[in-house]
């Protein structure tokens, strides 16, 4: 049995072998250069490269790189989709083409992997009036060994590469490698599109030859190779598996799932499902937070979907009837047994990992079983109308939809994802109006602004505004330690319940080290969890008191002075935390420019 580690390091020292240098991975987290949220393939990160960049190490690259998908969650509880993958690649840069990469795809498949090179199956471009068909690859493929029948000709739609909606980019046909999973084809044209799951997709290579213009194709000078093999679904081939989660990627974290329900993965459909949810949502949960550009749960971007996967997860560790502390646990096998020799970040950020796990489990399983008796009411109701209509009116057609303000009352009330309830409408019949949840939540909104727009920029009034009101008092006052500049003032705010934004004069972009700095001066004052208190004074003896406030032409006789222990003291009309404890933890996602010598950071609390 091949392990997953025996797999990364025999990748990586094939290519090494062949000259190319182990380039290692990047972030999970993307970082706005590709319009993604999460690094969702291998070459993603080395798509400036792919487009004519020089890269510092050179022609020849490879590397193991995780990968991040959740457009697919729905599916998670098979026995192949992931939300979180390792892709293992390796690039030509105008280096070597077609010849030197088929044949060291076939050595590696048969030489180093053990498979029967006369059952090896590849597909190639069939050509259209744009390219040509891709003859040449097929012939290079039958000179290494494939034998001519093995080989099938497919259109543009499955065996073609390029970015959509673009010109000027490098393009071409790929060559996707498959294998037989048993020698029972199932019919005389059986081949890898039939879609009868006999044959495994190991891996393609792309041959990015060609330049798409506003008129077709154009050949490239320099021509690129980007090859694509997933790590997760070749270990489970390797080994004669068809459930990837019996790899040793998952097999510890199932067998602690099971000992601790009690039920067999094996013998149990629904605990399976479960225990498959589990598993995927705690590993990835536990690589976006222990990431070098790690995230925590929020209500937006990549911190939202990180919250989704954790409730997930919670949810259906409640099905499984397991307590809640089991999926720390669960991170724990990940982090100390499987995955860190590989990713050692981990290793350092352990017991931060663990802790944000069981902070976000806290703040859900408190309201996920009353939310879940709202929801069963909200069943209920329907289906009793239904039937006391349908007894009235042998015509009437029953209802299966929950009402937008009902899954509003459900986000907004019990923390439920408008996902999670759509999800458990699906398991029962049920559907659920989203466009209804919109707009209940941008009527809510609106009677929030309705209600007055509060000082500090708050756009409404809750404990969450407040919280982030708060943070930006021991912001401004990081800002002026961090950066050794007294003179620096906020120039404006806006707070809504997702984020704060924070506009203060400033000459320059902060570099990441300031911002991390900045981080944590004002973590620090959260941990230490100080008072925030309210004095009335006069302008004058809020001054003497070295209180800061910059719009003094608002300001009455009197004003109100908080004092975050020895942290801030801002003149404010609130509202705020009544302790810097509650804020949690205090993260900036973005620093940018808002003016002329005026700054904006965008932060959240999680």
């Amino acid at each position: 049995m091949i392990t997953s580690k025996e797999l990364r390091n025999k990748w990586i020292k094939f290519y090494e072998d062949k000259g190319h240098v182990n380039i290692g991975a990047v972030s999970l987290i993307g970082d706005g250069s590709t319009g993604v949220m999460f690094n969702v393939a291998g070459m993603q990160p080395l798509m400036p490269y792919l487009l004519g960049k020089k890269h510092p190490k050179g022609t020849r690259l490879c590397n193991v790189q995780g990968c991040v998908r959740t457009v697919d969650i729905d599916s998670v509880g098979d026995p192949t989709h992931f939300t979180f993958f390792e892709m293992m690649g390796n690039w030509s840069l105008g280096d070597y083409f077609k010849k030197e990469k088929t044949k060291w795809s076939f050595e590696l498949l048969t030489d180093v992997f053990g498979l029967d090179g006369n059952e090896i199956c590849s597909t190639v471009f069939e050509g259209n009036e744009s390219a040509p068909r891709d003859d040449e690859t097929a012939e290079l493929l039958q000179q290494v060994g494939i034998k001519k029948e093995h080989i099938f000709y497919l259109p543009k739609s499955d065996n073609w590469w390029e970015l959509e909606g673009t010109v000027g980019t490098p393009c071409g046909p790929d060559n996707e490698w498959f294998y037989p999973r048993n020698d029972k084809p199932c019919g005389p044209n059986c081949g890898p599109d039939c879609g009868c799951g006999r044959y495994v997709e190991i891996g393609n290579d792309v041959y990015m030859q060609y330049k798409k213009t506003e008129k077709g194709y154009e050949p490239l000078t320099n021509k690129n190779v980007d090859t694509g093999f997933g790590l997760d679904r070749l270990l489970a081939f390797l080994n004669g598996i068809t459930d990837g989660y019996k790899t040793d990627l998952f097999l510890p974290v199932i067998e602690h799932l099971e000992k601790a329900s009690g039920k067999s993965y094996d013998d149990d459909p629904e605990a399976r499902k479960a225990m498959r949810i589990i598993a995927d949502h705690i590993r990835t949960s536990t690589m976006l937070i222990g990431d070098v550009n790690g995230i925590v749960p929020s209500n937006v971007g990549a911190g939202y979907i990180l919250r989704r996967l954790l409730r997930r997860a919670v949810r259906y560790a409640r099905t499984l009837g397991i307590e809640f502390s089991v999926l720390t646990e669960v991170s724990e096998i990940f982090i100390d047994e499987i995955y860190g020799e590989a990713y050692p970040l981990l290793v350092e950020k352990k017991d931060y990992i663990l802790s944000e796990i069981k902070k976000e489990i806290d703040k859900f399983e408190s309201s996920l079983a009353t939310g879940l008796k709202e929801f069963n009411k909200c069943i209920d109701s329907i289906k009793r109308k239904n039937e006391f209509m349908g007894q009235k009116d042998p015509s009437y057609k029953p209802e299966t939809e929950i009402s937008g303000k009902q899954a509003f009352r459900l986000y907004d009330t019990f923390g439920f994802p408008i996902e999670l309830t759509e999800e458990l409408a699906s398991e029962v019949g049920f559907t659920v109006d989203s466009e209804g949840f919109k707009t209940a939540f941008k009527e809510h909104q609106e009677i929030s602004k309705q209600q007055g727009t509060f000082k500090g920029g708050l756009a409404e009034q809750n404990e969450i505004t407040a919280r982030l009101h708060t943070a930006t008092h021991l912001l401004n006052a990081a800002l002026k330690s961090v950066l050794n500049d007294p003179n620096i003032n906020q120039k404006g705010s806006n707070i809504t319940v997702e984020r704060l934004r924070f506009d203060f004069n400033f000459p320059r972009k902060l570099t990441p080290e300031e911002l991390a700095e900045i981080e944590k001066w004002v973590n620090s004052a959260i941990n230490a969890d100080v008072p925030v208190t309210l004095d009335e004074m006069t302008v004058d003896e809020a001054k003497k008191q070295g209180a800061i406030g910059v719009f003094e032409s608002k300001y009455g006789d009197k004003v109100k002075v908080y004092t975050i222990g020895k942290y801030s003291k801002e003149i404010c009309g609130g509202p705020h935390a009544k302790s810097t404890g509650e804020l949690h933890h205090f993260k900036i996602t973005k620093e940018e420019a808002s003016s002329a010598g005026v700054r904006r950071i965008k932060a959240i609390l999680d």
